[in-house]
């Protein structure tokens, strides 16, 4: 069995031989490791199941200054402090709850067709798919900043709505794109929980995030082919709402966060989830042989009837030690 259909059978949930893994880096940490075992191809010999990109913000040619670019969307991002894979937004574009300051993305559509047939053409026999990152959410805080974009959905209803259907415009073309090449899934990137609960709260993400999901999950079915959100935190509250409109596959499930028997049970057999390693907590803390426990404990309660693709919850960041790395990897390969 190739390592695409493996995916596939974890997405039908169905139980496959070896589960499905893989994992992402920082730049940073990716380095780290690359130093450590003297080889910076290290990935390659451990076969990931994997192989993706998303479309999240092509950086213009613009820079003002060192560590700052702007990107298509006209949004200037600073990395020059510790996050420098994506970096913070450096001031709002939207200043206020007005449709008419929208700067009309760019569309670097070139670019989008080059990177995707870059991927079809090094998929090997892995699962492979593209995506939007920052795809609804995320978007509209970036224009308008994160205390406004919440504050907003309250006090601007109309203006949100206004906003989000200029990016889910946007949005549609891009799928349009990719879906014209022979990609396994498409995946949507957007940020709606914290550790406890959602940023938004369940009812106002009804309101104003779940109907354009469902237009760009159905947009993608259409194509037959499948759908995977990524979000951070806590979204049990509108797991049944994903399930409702679509949803194939949950990345990042985090330990800490969730109670994986429980979610396992209530929505295994629906719902395929993508994570479940911490970043947060166990693979920094951890020696390798805890490490190795941990995994074969979180193996054991995610594997029954498929449905898990074994992981890190988030790209490895650079406080990870390289030799947990390394384990966790050479022990994927066993399980």
């Amino acid at each position: 069995m190739t390592r695409r259909e493996t995916v596939i059978n974890a997405l039908l949930h169905k139980e496959t031989e070896h589960i499905p893994y893989h994992a992402d880096f920082t730049e940073q940490e990716y380095e780290r490791v690359s130093a450590f075992v003297g080889d910076k191809d290290f990935i390659e010999k451990y076969g990931c199941y994997l192989h993706y990109w998303q479309y999240w913000a092509y950086p213009t040619e613009r820079e003002e200054r060192p560590g700052y670019f702007t990107d298509g969307f006209g949004v200037t991002w600073n990395r020059t402090g510790a996050d420098k894979d994506i970096g913070i937004v450096d001031e709002p574009v939207i200043s206020e709850a007005d449709i008419s300051l929208y700067p009309t993305p760019f569309l670097d559509e070139k670019r989008i067709r080059e990177d995707c047939e870059r991927l079809i053409a090094t998929r090997g026999d892995r699962f492979c798919f593209a995506g939007i990152g920052f795809s609804m959410f995320e978007r509209l805080w970036s224009y308008v900043g994160m205390e406004d974009a919440l504050v907003y959905m309250i006090t601007e209803p109309e203006f949100v709505h206004e906003l989000l259907d200029k990016i889910l415009e946007f949005n549609l073309r891009v799928i349009d794109i990719i879906n014209e090449y022979p990609f396994d899934a498409v995946y949507f990137g957007d940020d709606w929980g914290q550790q406890r609960g959602m940023i938004m709260g369940a009812p106002l993400w009804r309101e104003f995030i779940k109907p354009r999901m469902k237009i760009m999950y159905e947009r993608v079915k259409k194509d037959g082919k499948f759908v995977i959100q990524h979000s951070c935190g806590d979204i049990q509250d509108v797991f049944e709402d994903l399930i409702e409109i679509g949803l194939d596959c949950y990345q990042t499930v985090q330990p800490e966060i969730y109670d994986l028997k429980e979610i396992k049970e209530r929505f295994g057999e629906r719902l395929t989830f993508w994570g479940a390693v911490s970043t947060q907590r166990d693979l920094v803390r951890s020696t390798p042989d805890e490490l190795r426990r941990i995994i074969d404990d979180t193996v054991s309660i995610m594997k029954k009837g498929g449905g898990y693709i074994l992981a890190p919850t988030h790209a490895l960041p650079q406080d990870v030690p390289p030799e947990n790395v390394i384990a966790m990897l050479e022990h994927f390969k066993t399980v």
